[in-house]
């Protein structure tokens, strides 16, 4: 998943009461069903969802699941493949309701497994008729809404309940939807019958299922980016109106070349064909999430609309088609597990996310998704924000790999400090520093593209997952470029900081700088996060209404006793707006008086004083003359 959307972290003390709590749960899930054996689950499971129910987001569900006499468990997927964390939404499950030959059977979640749910199938029966209900959030306070008027997002682990003891991939399914009068629909999934309102699709394992998510909606436009191969790439766009759908020639040129450019650098594909399901809304939920021949790709409504005056956020495009590679065909062995409800470990998050991070910039930038001056941009916001990440100076980047199970991307009070899911961010930061290395070292003649044609081809149409540990790592790295990277590698997952890894950058021939001037990239990142970002001079971000959203830990807001959720009402006796604040910030640079802001906090008034006179600061990165610009070459498309 991207990194843009804010990671999260907790105590150690909670990490280890999670990790035995799910310890536990596993344990009883495996006296009560069975740990998963390697066999094929007996017969076809069938699975009719009802998605036509957008007035309230309810999704309703009907499975018939063959079974034979005897104690039975069936499970609601836990851990999600993506979100590397216990997410699966059960608190929305409701109406669960389970007969067989019409009668009802009673069922009993399982006390140490609230994902569990055991019963006893009476003899006789040959088969389980499961009903349930899945209240998808009404409010984005509820969590990430699926069901607008006009489109809607169906995860398939939403809306089922599976037998346990059974391997997802040995599991059959045969699933159909039935969408809203008006809906078209688009997913990976080979459809059987296409009969308005309801489409059947080919029955497959239910792994492919999870890894293959459904959007619909009233207003589609569909594009195709690789009309002339085999392996058909289309970009389905969903909108809250048509218009917003609409992409010009040079916009789909862009999309067409971050495909080519993606087969340039991994030479293969891993995919018969493969959906950008894309939607732009202001009320649908935003996401981005890998499948293996799709993606899950969910931005605000003007995403093709203010193409030109919106550069922050075009990676996300290019960071979920890269996951086709590294993450869906090559996997780190302690995230593949059999089912969703055996837990994952997520050691080597730093490759899967971090790397494809880092490779969602080059691609965006090779394909001209981002202009060049934009990408340099963006890479300067990111090593900006970890040269600001105080957190560096107790916590190793290895250790935010647990992120996801200890913090599952809840909003933290001091994220600079805390740390959150930087394996994603900080972890291109350590890639952009093997690439220049490698580049270095062998005297221009290899990269870390020559790595990855190495370790995510294998032929065309080859699946996955593909297990890899650590050393498999350091290994295809030394077969490309002979070096002690073990070591190398290490010393950047386990040191602390305070400063950035930033060696990638200057051995790439540029150095990070502050000006007083915001980069028009820099802008459109403020503009996405509806924000104004003060962080590299006082030390804090805020709404337009002033409201404080971050406070850099230790910086000057930080001592003068601000903190996220307090309000600024007046700068220097004046009322707050963003440019009072920076014409502030901009005077004190010769004044010798503090700033002075009044704040509101909860019910309470109180002015503060904050002592800074840096000025205005904000991050872009700067040639260095005398080195060779191995970073201008990272970012040039490949012929």
């Amino acid at each position: 998943m991207n990194s843009s959307l804010g990671r999260q972290a907790r105590a150690h003390t909670l990490c280890v009461a999670i990790v035995a709590g799910y310890l536990s749960a596993s344990a009883a899930r495996a006296d009560a069903g069975g740990a998963p054996r390697d066999s094929d689950y007996p017969g076809v499971i069938t699975l009719d969802v009802d998605a036509s129910d957008v007035a309230h987001s309810v999704f309703k569900a009907h499975e018939t699941i063959p079974v034979a006499p005897g104690p039975l468990t069936l499970l609601y997927p836990q851990w999600l493949p993506g979100n590397h964390s216990p997410t699966g939404p059960i608190d929305k499950l409701a109406d669960l309701t389970v007969t067989a030959g019409g009668q009802t059977l009673a069922w009993t979640r399982d006390p140490a497994d609230v994902f569990a749910f055991q019963m006893v199938v009476p003899n006789g029966v040959t088969s389980l008729n499961v009903d349930l209900e899945f209240l998808s959030a009404v409010t984005s306070r509820e969590g990430r809404v699926m069901m607008t008027p006009d489109m809607l997002s169906l995860q398939w682990n939403t809306v089922l309940l599976y037998p346990a003891g059974y391997p997802a991939r040995r599991i059959t399914v045969r699933p159909s939807v039935t969408v809203p009068a008006g809906f078209s629909l688009a997913t990976a999934l080979d459809i059987t019958q296409a009969a308005s309102p309801t489409t059947t699709f080919k029955p497959t394992d239910l792994e492919t299922l999870v890894d293959s998510p459904l959007v619909a909606g009233r207003h589609v436009r569909r594009y195709e980016l690789d009309p002339t191969s085999p392996t058909r790439v289309t970009l389905d766009v969903f909108a809250d109106r048509p218009a917003e759908a609409e992409a010009t020639a040079a916009q789909i040129a862009a999309h067409v070349a971050l495909v080519q450019q993606s087969y340039k650098l991994f030479q293969a594909r891993h995919f018969d064909h493969y959906d950008f399901l894309v939607t732009l809304s202001e009320r649908l939920g935003t996401i981005g999430l890998e499948h293996q021949q799709s993606s899950e790709n969910g931005t605000g409504a003007r995403y093709l609309a203010d193409w030109e005056i919106s550069p922050a956020g075009r990676d996300l495009l290019a960071h979920e088609f890269a996951h086709s590679w590294n993450g869906k065909f090559r996997r780190p062995a302690d995230l593949i597990t059999p089912d969703y409800n055996t837990p994952m470990r997520g050691s080597l998050l730093w490759v899967y996310e971090g790397q494809t991070q880092y490779w969602g910039y080059v691609l965006t930038a090779r394909s001209g998704m981002l202009s060049r001056q934009d990408s340099l941009d963006a890479i300067a916001a990111i090593a900006a924000a970890y040269d600001h990440r105080a957190g560096r100076e107790w916590r190793p980047l290895q250790d935010t790999t647990n992120d996801p199970v200890i913090a599952m991307r809840r909003p933290l009070p001091w994220v600079s400090w805390q740390r959150s899911e930087d394996y994603y961010a900080e972890g291109a930061l350590i890639w952009l520093d093997v690439d220049t290395l490698i580049r270095q070292q062998s005297g221009g003649k290899r990269s870390l593209d020559d790595f990855a044609q190495r370790f995510f081809a294998d032929g065309d149409g080859v699946r996955g997952p593909r297990a890899y540990e650590f050393s498999d790592i350091v290994e295809a790295l030394n077969a490309v470029q002979p070096y002690d990277w073990a070591g190398f590698l290490n010393a950047r997952l386990q040191s602390h900081g305070p400063d950035a890894p930033l060696d990638g950058l200057t051995r790439g021939g540029y150095r990070l700088v502050y000006t007083e001037n915001a980069t028009p990239y820099f802008k459109s990142l403020e503009a996405a996060h509806k924000a104004t970002d003060f962080l590299y001079s006082i030390g804090l971000s805020l709404t337009v209404e002033g409201h404080i959203s971050e406070v850099l830990w230790d910086g000057p807001a930080f001592k003068a006793g601000l903190s996220e959720g307090q309000q600024i009402i007046a700068v220097n006796g004046a009322a707050y707006s963003p440019s009072e604040l920076a014409e502030a910030i901009s005077e004190a640079k010769t004044a010798s008086g503090p700033i002075e802001l009044l704040l509101r906090d909860q019910d309470t008034y109180r002015t503060v004083r904050v002592e800074y006179h840096g000025g205005m600061r904000y991050p872009r990165l700067e040639r260095i003359p005398t080195a060779p610009p191995l970073l201008d070459d990272i970012l040039t498309a490949r012929r």
